[in-house]
Parts: C-alpha cells; structure tokens; sequence
C-alpha cells in the first residue's frame, strides 16, 4: 500500500460543503447518543467501547479478550441494540459445523404436486453483528467458514453463495485463561480482526456501581437512535476524513518498525520479533485514525490518532519468537517500545 493509495480517499466523493458539515454533525450527534445509551448498561471501560466503536464506523471486525465476568457479551448486545440492528449470537464450541452456522439446504416438498425443492435456510450469520461467543473453541473447520464471511461478506453452501446483510460485523470474544479444549485461531484470521480489544476489571467504584445497577429491581435498557443505512453512509464519511502524507507516512513506517528484516526495524524488534504486522494492518490503522478523529470532533487525522490506536490493531498481528518468550515479554510489551523508539515526527 503506497501514499497514493492512502491519499487517493480524499477525493474519491465530492460533496456539497453544506451537505457535508450536517453528515458530520449528525456522525457526532449519533456517537455521543450511542455511548449515553451504552452508559445506561455498561459501567467504564471507556477505551473499549471507543475502539468497538470505531470498528463500527470503520466497518471493521473486532477481537475483544477478557475474563469471564467481564461484560464482553452485554456490551456487544447492549451496542446492537442501540444501533437498531439485527444482532445474532452463535455460542461456539468443539462440535459445531460450519452449517450450524451459515445455514443448510433442506429438501421441501409441495402437498400439492408431491415435487421436491431444495431450500436454503439461513444461519445466524445472516445478521448485521454477528456475536462469535468464545470463537477459540470451535475447530479450523468451522473457523473458516467465518473467515469467509469476515473477509468477503458472503457464505457458501453447497457450492451456492450467498451475501450477507449490511453492515456486517463480527464481535468475537475468547477467553484468554482457559487453554484446554481450545483451538487457536490461524494468524490468517487473526489478520482480518481490525482490533484486538483487552477488557480488564474494573476499578473499585465502577465496580460498585454495576453492583449498584445489577442487583435491583430495575432494568437497564438502552433505546435504539440509528438504522443500518445510516451506519452505512457514517462509513463512507469515515473513508472521506482526509489524511496527511506525513502522517499516512509515519502509519506505515510504524508497522514496517515491527518487521525484524525492515533496515527501519529497531534492535529488540529484530531480536524477539518472528513475524511483523501485515499490509493490512497499515490500512486499519489509517482507517481506523480516521474514524477516531471524527469521534474527537476533528476533520483531519494526526499523528496522535496513529500512535493511540497502534497498540490494538497490531498486538494480533506479531508473532514473537522464544526469545521473548524466555524474557517474558509480551506484544503489548514490544509494541510500547516501538512507540518509544521512534517519536511522532515534529512539523
């Protein structure tokens, strides 16, 4: 992916300068709807909602990890129903086929004229987010059927495909401290994943004021404040958000730092580092600075966008070798000294 390209989204869509600011104010208006409504049910986690959301915007998939307990299955439910769409849930375990998921063909016949016809009838992935619940127990078999949806936003059954509504989003979540019985995802789907999201436990308050809302009789209930098509029309906008060549420059020169044969790859890159972040990850991350500085109410993306969203869209995305293994380090670990090591650039 080369500045062309990046810069090449700043002038795909002309539009009126009027029409334009009220798209962008309706964008605003409708994202702080979204996290009032979300605020109703979910209790902090703020850099997790703001990243789920900017996968929304984006039109992007997200990986969120956390323990039990720790509200990933509510969250993803609480943002469907805020956004008015249809939201499917698949509970993922070693025994479920890839039908079980897409749908399959059964055979009809018609009381009438005795005939027989071959009917589809769709799966739960025939939504618009798609909840995958601990997507790292099912096999690879299963797994690669959803890569395609992810991927191609279609599935193929009996050699038919089908497309799939939009937007589509799959939220997935796994559970990082049961291993047995797990099945780790390819790296190849990995890759697909806009964000790997960490949800961590909560602080003393917050977690008082979830016992607070959990343990009454009230419900909490999020109101629905948007449609599909706009969500749809917000993605395009996202995609508009005009970016500099500097910082579209200081983008892929970060995710290059993390290849261990790139000259610019700094030396603890090359020492624990197998495999760096993908081409792909430099086109989510200007993606997703782009949503992230509309959210921040401004028109253009800095170089602060990039550095704050670089941590979740590549921890997925490096392969860290027994070297690091051996020290104890993580990706977080390394990717924070990428951060150190080479500074935004000073116009």
């Amino acid at each position: 992916m080369d500045n062309g390209q990046l810069m090449s989204t700043t002038v795909t869509t002309q539009m009126e300068p009027e029409v334009l600011k009220a798209r962008i104010d309706r964008f605003r208006q409708v994202q702080k709807e979204i996290v009032t409504q979300v605020r109703r049910v979910i209790v902090g986690q703020e850099e997790v909602l703001e990243q789920v959301m900017i996968a929304l915007f984006v039109g992007g998939h997200c990986l969120i990890t956390g323990l039990p307990g720790t509200a990933k299955t509510l969250l993803v439910r609480t943002l469907a129903q805020t956004l008015g769409l249809i939201f499917k849930r698949i509970q993922f375990t070693p025994d479920l086929m890839p039908s079980d998921m897409t749908g399959t063909d059964i055979i009809e016949e018609d009381p009438a004229t005795g005939h027989r016809t071959w009917t589809f009838v769709q799966g739960p992935i025939f939504g618009n987010i798609l909840l995958a619940d601990e997507i790292n127990r099912t096999p690879p078999k299963t797994q690669s059927a959803l890569l395609e949806a992810m991927q191609e936003l279609s599935c193929t059954v009996r050699g038919n495909t089908y497309i799939l509504p939009k937007p589509f989003f799959v939220l997935a979540t796994q559970n990082p401290i049961e291993l047995e019985g797990t099945y780790p995802l390819p790296e190849a789907q990995l890759d697909r994943f806009l964000f790997n999201t960490i949800l961590d436990y909560l602080t003393a308050d917050e977690e008082m004021q979830v016992v607070d809302l959990t343990t009454t009789t009230k419900v909490a209930h999020a109101d629905t404040i948007t449609t599909a098509e706009e969500i749809l029309s917000f993605q395009q906008l996202v995609r508009m958000t005009p970016i500099g060549e500097s910082v579209a420059r200081h983008a892929v020169d970060m995710v290059r730092a993390t290849r261990q044969r790139d000259e610019s790859a700094p030396d603890f890159v090359k020492k624990y580092v197998n495999y760096g972040g993908s081409v792909r990850a430099a086109q989510f991350l200007v993606l997703a600075a782009k949503a992230r500085a509309l959210m921040h109410g401004r028109y253009h993306v800095t170089y602060e966008d990039i550095r704050a969203l670089y941590i979740p869209v590549l921890r997925h995305r490096i392969l860290l070798n027994f070297h690091a293994e051996s020290d104890k380090l993580r990706q977080d670990d390394i990717l924070k000294m990428v951060l150190e090591a080479k500074a935004a650039p000073r116009d």
